[in-house]
């Protein structure tokens, strides 16, 4: 058998073109998803700072269907061409050396094909789209402002052929019935598990998560949610003697009182501490209608943010509640929704020396029975319906108990288990809630 003739020289050129085909490969891919991940504030916070091609971004994200139609282009091409360069330029060289291991021209050739191409594809799958979208993930909005300027190029260049997929696509979802742009936005509990993945991260302390998940809930939350009650005001009578009105000063812990006829359920204004202790220290006759604001009258189920509105243009920052039939069922003042935000401050407590959710040693909790529902659900992680009717621990407990209980009475959610530890009067002062890992 005659000696097999040197193959012939490698084609190193050829390979360092059908590298470069599939670096741009990459560049496609690591754009695409770039400028489709890529958060709209962020972009619009780097163009307000004067980042090229930051607003760029926006329009290709805005118009996905173009955009995506010009990376599809590159991308389509691009494989398509390396793939037969490849076969062509280095299947026939690669078959070359594998003859001299001893196989056939016939086996040879075909075998050095493909392995070219099977290598073709690993390189593409790794360095043309892999590694690229982990690049793109990593640090999407500096990347699609870098990349949105050659793309909204390439898509004027490819201008007919991208009118002509976009309306292809277009018109194939009008056939099945569906939209291509999305109605999914951000919802409430969306960010508050952001918010939390945040905190759990270390980004944000946990003061912070709290404080950020107030505000986003207080937006959802009914003034009766947030609101002092009615059985908590402590209020001042309109014909009060200047005796009687020191006595409650000295009791009251607040700067302003609501002032009514005779009843709570008569509070025509609201009177600030100071012109009261004003008008003693003058010697004047009391007259407490004369120095009393009118106070604004808003309705229990108002949102909250709505209510501080409210607050901002009144005389005094105290706003009146009642429900649907016109009857009084609470006070809302600025401290209110501050508490609803960041907690109950130990002030406010008004002589009450526990807080409204202590932790025990053995992981039960003790639950005031006044603390928002929202908090409970937040710190317990049970879930409460979003209609309930209900803004408190000891509404919740009466929701699912559907009766007055007594001490001592039990019942079960899920993993916890509550028992009423307390009753004042008909109201529910004090749970207990205990978690049950096998329940």
């Amino acid at each position: 058998m005659p000696p097999l003739p040197p193959p012939t020289p490698f084609p190193w050129f050829d390979l360092a073109i059908i590298l470069a085909l599939i670096a741009l490969n990459g560049l496609f891919a690591m754009s695409e998803l770039a400028i489709v991940s890529a958060r709209r504030q962020r972009l619009e916070a780097m163009a307000r700072a004067g980042r090229r091609g930051a607003r760029l971004a926006i329009e290709l994200a805005a118009n996905p269907g173009k955009f995506l139609s010009t990376v599809q282009i590159g991308i389509t091409l691009i494989g398509i061409l390396a793939g037969a360069y490849s076969g062509a330029s280095l299947g026939g060289p690669v078959g070359e050396r594998l003859r001299l291991l001893g196989l056939s021209a016939g086996a040879s050739a075909e075998l050095g094909f493909a392995v070219v191409i099977v290598i073709t594809t690993y390189l593409s799958l790794i360095i043309g789209e892999l590694v690229p979208k982990q690049f793109a993930l990593r640090s999407p909005e500096p990347i699609a402002a870098l990349m949105a300027g050659p793309m909204l190029w390439l898509s004027r260049i490819t201008a007919p052929i991208v009118w002509l997929l976009d309306r292809t696509s277009a018109m194939i979802f009008r056939l099945i019935g569906l939209k291509r742009e999305s109605d999914n936005h951000l919802t409430a509990e969306e960010l508050h598990m952001i918010v939390a993945e945040a905190s759990s991260a270390g980004v944000i302390e946990e003061s912070e998560r709290a404080i950020i998940s107030g505000v986003v809930r207080l937006a959802d939350r009914p003034v009766r949610e947030v609101m002092t009650p009615r059985t908590d005001v402590e209020w001042i009578d309109a014909g009060a003697t200047a005796e009687a009105a020191t006595t409650q000063l000295l009791a009251m812990p607040h700067s302003r009182m609501p002032v009514a006829e005779g009843s709570i359920d008569e509070i025509i204004g609201v009177v600030q501490a100071r012109n009261v202790v004003a008008a003693l220290l003058a010697g004047a006759d009391l007259d407490i209608r004369a120095l009393m604001r009118p106070a604004p009258v808003i309705p229990d189920q108002m949102d909250a943010m709505d209510a501080l509105g409210v607050l901002r243009e009144a005389d005094v920052p105290m706003a009146l509640v009642h429900d649907e039939y016109g009857h009084f069922e609470g006070i809302v003042t600025p401290a209110d929704l501050l508490a609803a935000i960041a907690g109950v401050f130990a002030s406010d407590q008004h002589g009450d020396s526990d807080p409204p959710l202590v932790e025990r040693e053995d992981g039960s909790w003790l639950v005031s029975g006044s603390l928002s529902a929202d908090v409970l659900a937040d710190r317990l992680a049970i879930p409460l319906p979003e209609d309930r009717d209900y803004a408190t621990a000891a509404g919740f407990a009466l929701s699912v108990l559907r009766h007055l209980p007594t001490v001592g009475e039990t019942f079960q959610l899920g993993a916890w288990r509550f028992e009423v530890v307390d009753m004042d009067g008909r109201r529910i002062d004090k749970l207990l809630a205990i978690f049950d890992a096998d329940a």
